[in-house]
């Protein structure tokens, strides 16, 4: 990934050795084309964005953090915050010895609408530290929650595979790219079984699949830029709006309109 334009701030935390208390919350608003600096910390965080679509590198993996699912980070994980388009994220940091029913490696998690609900309340009622018991008990809640959560690796996920990873960077310059299975396979001198056999070994999803998430992630930014919903549909390779907002909702719950409004109105 190429380094963005600025380094944006850190955590109020950064460089502290402990959190102010076992289990803090924490939001901000990013513009675009910033950076957090590469870093770690004794704790562990989960990532979750409001509005956007944060970037998170570790270990030189590009992590995608849409808002239907977060982002699991272990404590003393080196990580890298960024994103091509200004967001709203919210940062859940748990100490240590909280962290021990949570995943031990990085890994996004689905959000069910409960999780969903209470970091919405976190972001517009917290009061600041030192914490209230009453707002202590539901940050644990929140935790618990999290322990439940179906970890599903990376949402857009890559590979290390030369010919599959050409092939996603070829989708990923042209996502509206219509051709077959068979017929990018032969792009890259594979069958078309081979493909599918290293799609589910390094993706663990099919190729298209993984394309249409893709095709998710391209039209975040064009919905809140304002594009029309046709448009972006012809763009990413749909032959009707109708097809496109079946697979948006799909895939996030709600219309390219209804994501858009929320959107926007945070």
């Amino acid at each position: 990934m190429n380094l963005l334009a600025r380094e944006f701030q850190q955590s109020p935390y950064a460089g502290h050795e402990a959190l102010p208390s076992a289990i803090v919350f924490w939001a901000a608003q990013t513009p675009a084309d910033a950076a957090y600096p590469v870093h770690s910390h004794p704790w562990g965080e989960f990532v979750y964005s409001f509005s956007g679509m944060m970037e998170v590198v570790v270990a030189g993996r590009q992590y995608l953090v849409p808002s239907q699912y977060g982002l699991w980070l272990p404590p003393n994980v080196e990580h890298q915050g960024l994103n091509r388009h200004a967001t709203c994220h919210g940062s859940l940091y748990i100490s240590a010895p909280h962290c021990t029913a949570m995943p031990e490696h990085t890994c996004a998690l689905t959000i069910s609408p409960l999780v969903r609900s209470m970091l919405e309340h976190l972001h517009q009622s917290l009061p600041p530290l030192p914490y209230r018991a009453g707002d202590e008990r539901l940050l644990q809640v929140l935790v618990d929650q999290l322990e439940q959560a179906e970890g599903v690796g990376s949402y857009l996920p890559t590979s290390q595979d030369p010919q599959l990873s050409r092939l996603l960077r070829m989708l990923d310059a042209n996502p509206g790219d219509g051709r077959t299975v068979a017929q990018l396979a032969s792009a890259v001198h594979l069958t078309e079984r081979t493909l599918v056999r290293r799609c589910q070994r390094d993706l663990s999803m099919s190729l298209n699949e993984w394309r249409q998430r893709l095709r998710i992630v391209k039209a975040m930014p064009l919905l809140i830029a304002g594009r029309k919903v046709e448009s972006i549909a012809l763009e990413l390779g749909y032959g009707s709006s109708s097809a496109f907002i079946a697979m948006f909702r799909r895939l996030m719950g709600v219309t390219p309109d209804e994501y858009r409004k929320t959107t926007i109105g945070k």
